[in-house]
């Protein structure tokens, strides 16, 4: 590929230089771009030398050229397939780890109780919330 390739194009390239910010990606006769540390996985990196090496085959997205001054910024994590959901199952799973989820769930009110029989439910979960909350602080300070 001698020609620069268009914004928003998924091309194959391979890299050349590894650098603490990024790795150079040649992507034909005198073309190259950087692939920022950002823009390697769809997780945190903190070495990118644990994702890429020197002379790896990769397929990049190109985000953006700039003309003045000939640099073009690529992407890895926007050639890969778009990560899958979690099943309900595991979304289950982490909402259950995480106290605050049961605290501010939306409470459960009959629509067709009147305001003295709203009050009463809502005082009547707010106590339990209070309670359970009470409970988790009295087992902190043991």
């Amino acid at each position: 590929m001698s020609e620069k390739p268009e914004v928003g194009s998924i091309v194959e390239g391979k890299v050349i230089r590894i650098k603490p910010f990024g790795a150079i990606v040649s992507l034909g006769e005198g073309v190259q771009g950087l692939v920022h540390i950002s823009q390697v996985a769809n997780t945190f990196v903190q070495d990118i030398n644990e994702h890429v090496k020197v002379g790896d085959m990769v397929k990049v997205k190109v985000l953006s050229i700039e003309e003045e001054t000939n640099k073009i910024a690529l992407s890895i994590k926007e050639a890969l397939p778009k990560p899958a959901r979690p099943s309900a199952k595991h979304q289950k799973q982490q909402d259950s780890k995480n106290p605050a989820e049961e605290y501010f769930k939306p409470q459960t009110v009959n629509p067709s109780a009147d305001f003295e029989e709203k009050m009463r439910e809502w005082m009547k979960q707010s106590n339990e919330r209070q309670t359970s909350l009470n409970k988790r602080a009295n087992k902190r300070s043991y």
